[in-house]
């Protein structure tokens, strides 16, 4: 089949597969690159046009295949190069593409380049990372570079013996960050973490932390706003550094401009959209989009407290979608929409409601906002099902993430120490709700054991209690399922491509606190989309400039001038 050309990515359908949780093909209890495979007809069947593959290079695996070992091999449990290989055949062939985690902020310290580095202060490959000595305070202990702290809690800086220095990490202790001041470091980066797989027909990256490879290198001390703790937030510090664009430029002028491929970056910590442009601006050559984390992180309690769960606002939700929608008109940068991903709970849970009455109403009404979104739509796996986030009762046992872990042992230190009793049911109740478990969990195939994610005795990780109830095999024959819906979504989205791709955004009544309601201009037509984020009915009455037509609601029946709970429309209208 012929591939489509051009700028392909912006009217893309991309479908984010977590490699451990996806499916697994020989019964050891882990997905892998073998389990996709089977299921690529699947994704094809639902509308997806880029498969994304999270990290499945070779990895100790402390944070999931976040620390790569060697970018240029697979992690053994989830197969071989060749797997790869077959895996981008198999979407080619399909006429659909392929993309990977390019996860070039750091490595593990079990990758070569690393343990070349930390081997003695004269190495060549000394300044591939980051190494400086230690600090002491006034009564002579010693005490870490900075007070920055870690976004897997504790610091930022881990002593190492053998050179007595310390070593940079902003993730775990086993993630030490690669020093893109260093040439011969980039140069490296981009054959092997890059030209490797672009070379194999792989179709371009999601750019892993991309604004944060640039480091002040005065390494101040960040403000201290936590008088308790040594180790302080500093996130502000090190993301958007002062050679950010020149780094993300010379990575598309070398690799990516070579090939006819796609980027979409992790972008934190950057509000100003004047300041995203200077990433995404087609004239720019840096990224063709990024992901905008703050719309998904608003209920999170902060760099301090991430997982103090703060509900979130309807209206500061359509203020955040507004923005990022808007920002790019009369520009040439591009933009993208996304509810969930592998570092977020599941957004029924955050957004809508899991409760039985209202799970599937609220699934399908989010799928309703996010497929008339302008930019390039991003699923991630079990979202068009409808998954849902792990029961309360589970206990922490069940729990894997090392973010998870660390933030739940540091609340129960301060917990038993009587230093901060009040942290532990904060951040147990955050883990309920935001924890990045919650999107890991195995996908929910069929009502068999295990919910036909493995034949083995045993998944890696627990497989949701309500998988009977919400799985795919149920679904795919029920014309009223979610995954039913979410395919005549995504039909809809193409087939009004010019208005739901590409259609200028604007917002009414921005104040309402139960109701998201916005129209799409384009330059034919335009749309109306009314959706209700609560569980009670709101009165609703379509506005009279236009001869508005319902072509869509998530109930079967709607009622003229009111909306059910969590109920959704879409009404479409001649220009």
């Amino acid at each position: 089949m012929q591939m489509p050309t051009g700028k392909w990515w912006k009217e893309a359908a991309v479908y984010q597969v977590y490699p451990a949780s996806f499916k697994d093909s020989n019964g050891d209890g882990l997905g892998d690159i073998g389990g996709l495979i089977s299921k690529i007809d699947y994704l094809h069947d639902l509308g997806v046009d880029v498969v994304w593959l999270c990290p499945m290079f070779d990895s100790p695996q402390h944070d999931m295949g976040y620390d790569i070992s060697n970018y240029e091999k697979v992690y053994e449990p989830y197969g071989t190069v060749e797997d790869i290989d077959i895996l981008v055949k198999a979407c080619h062939d399909r006429g659909m593409r392929f993309i990977l985690d390019l996860v070039v902020n750091h490595t593990s310290d079990e990758h070569e380049w690393f343990k070349e580095s930390r081997s003695s202060r004269d190495n060549p490959k000394r300044d591939w990372y980051f190494w400086k000595p230690a600090r002491y305070d006034d009564a002579g202990n010693r005490i870490p570079p900075t007070n920055w702290r870690s976004y897997f809690a504790g610091s930022t800086w881990t002593w190492d013996e053998t050179t007595q220095e310390y070593y940079l990490h902003l993730y775990a202790t086993q993630q030490p960050d690669l020093n893109w001041n260093c040439e011969a470091a980039r140069n490296a980066i981009y054959d092997s973490a890059m030209r490797f797989w672009l070379d194999r027909g792989v179709d371009g990256f999601r750019v892993d932390t991309v604004n944060k490879y640039s480091k002040p290198l005065e390494f101040h001390d960040a403000i201290i706003t936590d008088p308790n703790h040594y180790e302080q937030p500093a996130a502000y510090m090190f993301c958007n550094g002062p050679r950010i664009h020149e780094f993300v430029k010379e990575m598309h002028d070398k690799v990516i401009s070579q090939y006819d491929c796609m980027t979409v970056g992790e972008l934190s910590l950057t509000p100003d959209p004047d300041h995203v442009l200077r990433y995404v601006s087609a004239s720019a050559k840096q990224l063709d989009m990024v992901f905008h984390i703050d719309t998904g992180n608003m209920d999170h309690g902060g760099p301090k407290d991430k997982y103090d769960h703060r509900p979130f606002i309807l209206p500061e939700l359509k203020a955040a979608i507004t923005k990022w929608q808007k920002f790019i008109e009369g520009t040439d940068g591009w933009t993208t929409a996304f509810l969930e991903n592998h570092d977020n709970g599941r957004s029924i849970d955050r957004y809508a409601s899991s409760e039985p009455e209202f799970r599937e109403i609220s699934a399908k009404m989010l799928a309703i906002m996010m497929t008339t979104m302008t930019g390039t739509i991003f699923i991630y796996q079990g979202q068009e099902i409808g998954m849902i986030n792990a029961p309360k009762e589970w206990p922490i046992e069940e729990y894997k993430d090392i973010e998870a872990l660390n933030y739940y042992n540091e609340a129960r230190a301060l917990s038993i120490s009587g230093e901060d009793p009040s942290r532990l049911p904060i951040v147990t109740r955050g883990l309920q709700i935001l924890g990045r478990d919650h999107g890991r969990m195995p996908m929910q195939w069929d009502s068999t054991a295990h919910s036909g994610f493995t034949t083995g005795d045993k998944p890696w990780m627990r497989v949701h209690d309500l998988y009977p109830e919400i799985n795919v095999a149920k679904q795919v024959p029920d014309e009223k399922s979610v995954l039913s819906f979410w395919k005549r979504m995504l039909r809809l989205r193409k087939e009004y491509r010019d208005l739901l791709v590409y259609g200028i955004f604007d917002l009414l009544d921005p104040g309402n606190e139960k109701t998201f309601v916005y129209t799409k201009t384009g330059e034919r037509r335009a749309a109306l989309v009314a959706l209700n984020f609560d569980q009670g009915v709101q009165d609703f009455e379509v506005s009279t400039d236009k001869e508005w037509k319902l072509v869509l609601s998530n109930y079967d029946a709607p009622v003229a001038g009111k909306l059910a709970p969590f109920e959704g429309r879409v009404y479409m209208s001649a220009n």
